[in-house]
């Protein structure tokens, strides 16, 4: 995958119909796709490959409701860390990414230095993944907790 930086304005208004169409529905074959775009099939395989290969389309999933499989529970969780130097960074990144739980984990210019979306079945869950396994993570001296009541909008569909 191209990784070199992107200039937005190297997108076509073919390139961003493929990206809209796609957001809104990732199955479609390419043949639908290229119809909807108003281009044939070969130069719209190239197009999607483009973007792709630039890593624009970074790939496709299946929306899944995590409720009806049991883990409705959404808990954002605060975390502060004892030392910010970039090996205990790299030491807390490493242990993040070992617990399934946690759905997002974004460093945050803040009083706070991490934010972690968590999902769990319930709050019984949450404080053993947070009791467990969050707290113990190196570095972490302080957490904080705020339950999701209700969801409006979710980036997951």
């Amino acid at each position: 995958m191209d990784v070199s930086p992107f200039d937005p304005e190297e997108l076509d208004p073919f390139d961003r119909k493929i990206i809209q169409i796609l957001r809104a529905d990732g199955r479609l074959s390419v043949t639908e796709l290229a119809k909807r775009v108003g281009l044939s099939k070969t130069p719209c395989q190239v197009r999607l490959k483009r973007l792709t290969d630039r890593g624009i389309i970074r790939g496709f999933r299946a929306v899944i409701d995590p409720a009806r499989l049991g883990q409705g529970h959404v808990a954002f969780t605060e975390v502060k860390l004892s030392d910010t130097r970039e090996a205990a960074l790299e030491e807390f990144r490493q242990g993040v990414l070992a617990i399934p739980e946690v759905e997002e984990c974004h460093m945050i210019a803040s009083h706070f230095d991490y934010l972690l979306k968590v999902r769990t079945a319930d709050m019984r869950s949450y404080r053993a993944v947070l009791g467990e396994r969050i707290s113990t993570l190196p570095n972490v001296s302080s957490t904080s907790t705020f339950v999701v009541m209700e969801t409006i909008r979710d980036a997951g569909g």
